[in-house]
């Protein structure tokens, strides 16, 4: 689950990072309001929206008084900010957020994710802030330092000594630095995070280090732990039909391709996306329906599918274990005779029950498309879909 800068910004700061006085609003009224309060010579404006590259989009604006702020406020709110992570559509800027200035003396980066592949958490820190990290990636990985540490209660001052060795600080900035890894540390333990990210995080002319800028995403399936943090979820940022799914346990990702496809379990859910790639066409979904789906769990799967207006066919995968193959059959059977499908529909189903499973199919007068093995199921969807 991903939240807002400022929501990002108040977590850091009760975990003790230093970060810009800034206040919100979903109004302009409401923000300038609040705006007064700030003590600054400039106002910053940042658009809030769950997406990168707002500067270049025009979703960051610096401001000299209240006047240009209410200007500024009155044009980005409700605009459509299209930025690299948006895709052409854009996301609507609902909410404003209005921060003191800072006077930056140097920029950097800073990240800590969880690093799957040795179970540790990765620190990631570069001297070139402000930018796309994985453009410093390609052009100049010497400039990007990744720091793994065990997985304990604290993180050690040789530990934090490392990550910030690459910011080439002193004295009481470094010591700044230091104490900011120990609260990031903290704070993505105690709030079972996936990462944070602050870019820039600036050294100030003031030698204050500083969270310009943050990122947050969290474990979505720790966040009964953190009702607190389940609060700050904003639906409007979120895709529809992943919501819709959401309130059924469905794992449903939408993507850009033409070829709907419903998978029990998110291991073959990847090789169905992958052999329908392999045979030239793009999956519109990654869905998995989980392993002991109802029929009703079915029926919402296709309506979430047949949302997508890019969907030109339907793949169902379906390896029986837990999940019964006569029951998945039965469900889709309802589900296509109540919402009228006039897509191709291909269904390849193994496992247990899979002849009672197939014997529902062929005889539910549905145009389906049966196939034997999951290589013969790509190849028949791609073909329909033709």
């Amino acid at each position: 689950m991903n939240i807002h800068e400022h929501q990002a910004k108040q977590i850091l700061k009760k975990f003790g990072a230093q970060v810009p006085e800034g206040v919100f609003g979903f109004t302009v009224e409401e923000l300038l309001e609040k705006s007064k309060s700030l003590k600054t010579d400039k106002y910053v404006l940042k658009a809030q929206i769950h997406a990168g590259g707002r500067g270049k989009a025009g979703g960051v604006k610096i401001l000299n008084n209240l006047i240009e702020l209410e200007k500024s406020a009155n044009k980005l709110l409700g605009k459509k900010l299209v930025t690299h992570q948006t895709g052409p559509e854009g996301r609507e800027v609902k909410r404003l957020y209005v921060e003191v200035s800072s006077n930056i003396e140097k920029e950097f980066y800073l990240s800590c994710l969880v690093d799957r592949a040795s179970s540790k958490i990765a620190f990631i820190s570069s001297d070139q802030g402000g930018m796309d990290i994985e453009e410093v990636a390609v052009k100049s990985p010497d400039k990007i330092l990744t720091t793994k540490v065990e997985l304990k209660n604290d993180i050690s001052n040789d530990e934090c000594e490392k990550i910030v060795k690459i910011f080439n600080l002193e004295g009481s900035s470094k010591r700044e630095a230091i104490s900011l890894i120990k609260s990031i540390y903290k704070m993505f333990l105690e709030t079972d995070a996936n990462m944070v990210e602050v870019n820039p995080l600036i050294l100030t002319k003031e030698n204050k280090i500083i969270c310009l800028d943050a990122k947050v995403n969290f474990d979505s399936n720790a966040l009964f732990r953190h009702p607190e943090i389940l609060e700050l979820r904003d639906l409007n940022e979120e895709d529809p039909a992943e919501i819709e799914a959401s309130k059924y346990d469905l794992a449903y990702i939408k993507l850009d391709g033409s070829i709907g496809c419903m998978v029990n379990g998110a291991g073959l859910a990847m090789a169905t996306m992958d052999i329908i790639k392999l045979y030239g066409e793009e999956p519109a979904n990654f869905l998995d329906v989980g392993g002991g789906a109802s029929k009703e769990k079915v029926s919402a799967a296709f309506k979430i599918i047949l949302s997508d207006k890019n969907v030109k066919g339907i793949l169902i995968n379906i390896f029986g274990g837990i999940m019964r193959c006569d029951v998945l059959a039965q469900g889709v059977v309802d589900a296509a005779k109540e919402m009228k499908i006039n897509v191709p529909l291909v269904v390849r189903l193994a496992g247990t029950n899979f002849k009672e499973g197939k014997k529902i199919l062929d005889n539910s007068d549905l145009k389906l498309i049966s196939a034997v093995n999951l290589d013969d199921a790509a190849k028949k969807i791609v073909e329909a879909i033709k």
